[in-house]
């Protein structure tokens, strides 16, 4: 039998279960550069302002770290390559490791591969269906990049060499993921080794970029900076980026049929014979489920509030000639000064990427239910709430860790800089856990989504997906107070900038409590999974 047999019907039912979140990610990574591009022709109008803003950041080493190094931004094409084109490329590249290993390890996990793998399937027709999937997706964000910079007057080459750079290092990714899918024996360790080596491919361009250059050439995202979009573009990464996707693609297809059906090249280690002592409760049971994640977005907390308060002081420094610039960090952070207003407006965003953290802690809940798991524990003397409280508990606990992680980073950092540690390390912590109520917010509804509406968990995601495109990029479009107020966190105190107002955060923590004995009395009244 072809062993591709199959390969189109799988394609087109993976992109059919697919289809809201392959236009989410695809549309997410394009109207992220777009947008910018947008921002960028509205507050540098002009070849000198361009030019003056690029001699303000020239040879900033934290700015390097953050973003890569700066060829040409002279062209507010240049600007956006520079400023967003790593971030596009990893947005691009998550993208296609969850899409791979969702259509290959989590079906295996499922079954569902089982069960297609007894009808007329070749072996390699749900590897290759994921894959193609995944490159289509990738094609897509090309597309839209490319006509997307192209309509707001940038060069058509420099448009079609960044939205090529994002979409060869998706797809290099893709083929990362489709490896790590047969290492693994579950989905979400699948998912987590690409993102692992995602991770150190960044880590390891960003040092190159503050080094003399060498280390970013091992790393996948500086191959596609390495193309220069708008500032003389170079083909030949591109290249790298596309025949290292065929490679692990390969490699792929190779281990593949090294391991049974199911089952992974590392095997899962054997349990202990008996349990521990603290898996007798839904707490003990939360904490072994969800820790590791907890930890994982700790330290990234700590590495983003480290960059944050390394860089806050020189905000001043870059930004207080251009006005309009400053005016938007100010509607972001408050009218305070502008090291203030930035470090404001950041902890908002951190903030809101802890929500995300909170509403992946809460739709474990539902995973637990799907995986039916969360039977045998509910067959005993423990109760839906009891069982569902203890992953809530832990969510609450979590985003509290990970603000506070992030706050400390961004006070040590910004207190060494400036010489002010004892000052600025409890400030910047009282800033961070102002955020918690909006994060509870955003949280809360997650858990009334599982309690109301399991089977459609993309609302919650949907609901943050706007509301963190309402905080990084509603300030920066001009978008209209009523827009903007849809957003919790929009009426969180923007402290350091402004005084600390008590009431708002009063009002947030009530509808975040409001939203949970929703989510509870709806959870305790319909059917488990």
């Amino acid at each position: 039998m072809n062993e591709l047999a199959g390969t189109r019907a799988l394609a087109r039912l993976a992109f059919r279960a697919d289809r809201i979140r392959f236009f989410a990610w695809t549309l997410g990574a394009a109207v992220v550069v777009i947008s910018t591009a947008s921002s960028f022709e509205s507050l540098y109008k002009t070849v000198g302002e361009r030019v003056d803003f690029a001699t303000s950041v020239a040879g900033n080493a934290t700015f390097e770290l953050l973003y890569g190094p700066a060829f040409d931004l002279s062209t507010t094409g240049g600007l956006t390559a520079w400023r967003i084109g790593g971030g596009a490329a990893v947005i691009a590249s998550l993208m296609s490791v969850f899409m791979v290993v969702r259509h290959t390890r989590a079906e295996e996990e499922a079954g569902r591969s089982e069960l297609l793998g007894s009808t007329v399937i070749g072996r390699y027709a749900p590897l290759a269906a994921a894959l193609l999937v995944m490159v289509l997706a990738n094609v897509v964000v090309v597309l839209l990049i490319t006509v997307g910079l192209i309509g707001l007057g940038s060069s058509a080459l420099g448009s079609f060499a960044l939205g090529l750079a994002v979409g060869l290092t998706g797809c290099f990714f893709g083929g990362v993921g489709a490896v790590t899918a047969q290492i693994a024996t579950t989905g979400r360790g699948a998912s987590g080794m690409g993102g692992a080596v995602l991770g150190i491919a960044f880590l390891l361009r960003a040092a190159g970029d503050v080094g003399d250059g060498t280390l970013s050439w091992a790393s996948p995202i500086g191959w596609g900076q390495q193309m220069r979009p708008f500032a003389g573009e170079r083909w030949w990464p591109a290249i790298m980026l596309a025949g290292g996707a065929v490679l692990l693609c390969v490699a792929a297809q190779a281990l593949l049929v090294r391991r049974d059906q199911g089952s992974g090249l590392l095997a899962d280690r054997p349990g202990p014979s008996t349990a521990s002592p603290r898996l007798g409760s839904p707490w003990g049971l939360a904490w072994r489920l969800q820790r590791g994640v907890l930890l994982a977005w700790s330290v990234g907390f700590v590495l983003m509030g480290a960059v944050v308060g390394s860089v806050a002081q020189d905000v001043q420094d870059i930004f207080e000639d251009n006005e309009q610039l400053a005016d938007m960090i100010r509607r972001m952070g408050g009218a305070a000064s502008l090291v203030d207003s930035y470090i404001a407006s950041t902890l908002g965003i951190f903030g809101i990427v802890a929500a995300g953290y909170m509403i992946q802690a809460i739709v474990r809940i539902r995973v637990e239910e799907t995986g039916v798991r969360a039977e045998p524990v509910l067959a005993g003397a423990v109760s839906r709430w009891r069982w569902a409280g203890a992953h809530i508990a832990f969510a609450l606990f979590g985003t509290i860790v990970v603000m506070v992680c992030g706050g400390l980073a961004t006070g040590l950092a910004h207190g060494l800089r400036i010489g002010d540690v004892g000052g600025q390390l409890p400030k910047m912590v009282e800033a961070s856990l102002v955020q918690l109520p909006a994060v509870w917010v955003l949280g809360a509804i997650a858990f009334a989504v599982v309690g109301l509406v399991p089977r459609y968990l993309g609302i919650a995601w949907g609901i943050f997906g706007t509301v963190f495109a309402i905080g990084w990029l509603g300030s920066a479009l001009d978008l209209p107070d009523e827009v903007l107020d849809l957003s919790p966190f929009r009426h969180t105190p923007r402290f350091p900038a402004v005084d600390l107002s008590l009431p708002p955060l009063i009002l947030l923590t009530v509808a975040a409590i409001a939203l949970t004995v929703l989510g509870k009395l709806t959870l305790e009244r319909r059917d488990i999974g």
